[in-house]
């Protein structure tokens, strides 16, 4: 028998093969770069032969991986938006409240009207407090000015007083030589909105505007009150008032969200809640 003719591997083969092994380390398909014209591409299931990268590539999922829909993060960044804006927008309302009623307080409207009046504050078995009597000074002398030809003095009496703001207020406007026949008591509020609106319904339907007295930190809200029940009012605060320093800017404060709360819900639902 004579020997077989050992047949060496053509140019092509070759190089072809080096290829097919340069492919398999890089972890290609086979049949993505080796398809030359006019061959037919190389079948993806032959049995590898050549080492752990041949089924590295022949075991990778060929399945397209998506992406799995992201967390809903920008829900909750939406949601610290909206808070941070409608934060804002409360902290820059509550901030021209407080400037309002700043600037009302250091400001006198003072005008001839119908009718002064001055809004109460306590007073102690019939004498008026400190706070009572600098607002009822600043009433003389806005009526020996002619600013007003009637005197309206309000505030009732707490649990167990024998007198009311209104009575203790008037008796010290007698003694300091205002007729008794100019001087209007109101003596059953108990807030600011009640003692206003007793006013009115006490006050015949001449009397439209009024320049009401108080402190300067109660200014803004007192005019605001009156102007709802129904006065064109304006307002002149004390300017003895000895209500200052750190009390006073707690009480504007305090103001300053009433008069944002009451511009919203209104000042007859605001109170009981300020006064």
């Amino acid at each position: 028998m004579a020997d077989r003719e050992l047949q060496l591997p053509t140019d092509d083969q070759a190089t072809r093969d080096r290829e097919l092994i340069q492919a398999l380390d890089r972890h290609q398909a086979v049949g993505e770069r080796f398809s030359r014209t006019g061959e037919a591409p190389l079948h993806e299931d032959r049995e590898p032969t050549m080492g752990p990268s041949a089924n590295a590539v022949l075991t990778r999922d060929p399945t397209p991986v998506h992406s799995l829909p992201s967390p809903p993060r920008f829900v909750g960044r939406r949601i610290v938006q909206v808070i941070l804006v409608l934060l804002l927008l409360g902290f820059a309302y509550f901030a021209v409240s407080f400037w309002q009623v700043w600037s009302t307080g250091r400001s006198d409207q003072v005008r001839n009207v119908d009718a002064i009046v001055v809004l109460g504050a306590a007073q102690y078995d019939g004498s008026p407090s400190p706070q009572l009597v600098a607002r009822l000074d600043h009433s003389i002398d806005l009526w020996t000015q002619g600013v007003a030809s009637r005197l309206v003095v309000t505030g009732g009496n707490q649990e167990g007083d024998r007198f009311t703001e209104a009575s203790a207020s008037a008796q010290y406007l007698v003694d300091r030589g205002v007729p008794a026949s100019a001087i209007v008591q109101e003596a059953a509020g108990t807030t600011t909105y009640e003692s206003l609106v007793g006013a009115r319904d006490l006050l015949d339907d001449s009397v439209e505007t009024v320049l009401i007295v108080t402190d300067p930190y109660h200014a803004k809200r007192s005019r605001l009150t009156a102007a709802e029940v129904g006065f064109t009012a304006y307002v002149s605060p004390a300017p003895e008032s000895v209500v200052g320093g750190n009390t006073e800017l707690r009480r504007e404060l305090g103001e300053a969200a009433g008069v944002g709360v009451g511009r919203i819900i209104g000042f007859e639902r605001l109170s009981g809640l300020t006064d």
